[in-house]
C-alpha cells in the first residue's frame, strides 16, 4: 500500500485507556492505568495499521474497513472504559477535555467509515470520497487533537508551576509523557489538511 494512505490511520497506534473503579483514583494509580492500557490499546494499532499496509490498491473501501476496526477494537472500548473512571481532582479538567474530544472523534470516524464504503479505488472513487464533508470533518478533528496535544503539554506545565503537585514531583513529567505517548500525539500528521486528499500533494 502507498504510505500516504497511512496517514489518515497514524491515530490508531496509541490510545489512553484506563480501568474502571467506584472509588476516584489516586495520581499513581491513574498514571500507572493510563500506561497499562496504552500498551495494550498501542499493540492493537500497531497490528491494524500492519494489516492495513499489507493491502494493495488501498481504496476507500479499505478506509472503511480499517476504521471500522479501530473503532469496534479500539476506540469504543477505551472510551467506554474511560465514561466510567473518576480522574483525580488534580488532572480532571484535561482527563475531561482530552477524553471529551475522544468521543467526538468516534462519531466522526464512524460517519467517515460509512461514507468511504460508498467509494471504490478509482481516481474518480477518491476523488469523490476526497471532498467528501465526512473526510473534512475527520481533518478538522485532527487538526484539533494535535493542537490539543500542544494545549495539553502547556496546562502540564503550567499546572505544575503553580505547585499542584507538589506532593508529587514525579508525576508532571511522567504523566505528561505518558499522555502525549499515549495519545498519538507524535503520529498526528504534520498538515491534518492533507489527509486523504486525491491527488495527493
Amino acid at each position: 500500500m502507498n504510505r500516504r494512505w497511512l496517514i489518515g490511520l497514524a491515530l490508531v497506534l496509541v490510545l489512553i485507556g484506563s480501568a474502571c473503579g467506584d472509588d476516584e483514583l489516586t495520581l499513581t494509580e491513574y498514571v500507572e492505568q493510563v500506561n497499562a492500557a496504552a500498551t495494550v490499546a498501542s499493540a492493537r494499532g500497531a497490528e491494524l495499521v500492519r494489516d492495513a499496509a499489507e493491502i494493495e490498491d488501498f481504496s476507500p473501501k479499505d478506509v472503511a474497513m480499517t476504521h471500522e476496526r479501530a473503532l469496534e477494537e479500539i476506540r469504543i472500548p477505551l472510551q467506554d472504559a474511560i465514561d466510567d473512571i473518576d480522574p483525580p481532582e488534580q488532572v480532571a479538567d484535561l482527563h475531561s477535555e482530552l477524553w471529551t474530544w475522544h468521543a467526538r472523534l468516534i462519531e466522526i470516524e464512524q460517519s467517515l467509515a460509512t461514507v468511504a464504503a460508498t467509494f471504490d479505488g478509482t481516481v474518480a472513487g477518491w476523488t469523490a470520497f476526497s471532498n467528501t464533508p465526512e473526510v473534512a470533518a475527520y481533518r478538522l478533528t485532527l487538526a484539533e487533537g494535535k493542537a490539543g496535544c500542544d494545549n495539553f503539554q502547556a496546562q502540564m506545565d503550567a499546572t505544575a508551576a503553580r505547585g499542584v503537585f507538589a506532593d508529587t514531583p514525579w508525576l508532571p513529567g511522567d504523566l505528561k509523557e505518558t499522555v502525549v505517548a499515549a495519545l498519538g500525539c507524535e503520529s498526528f500528521p504534520e498538515n491534518p489538511e492533507l489527509v486523504y486528499l486525491y491527488p495527493p500533494p
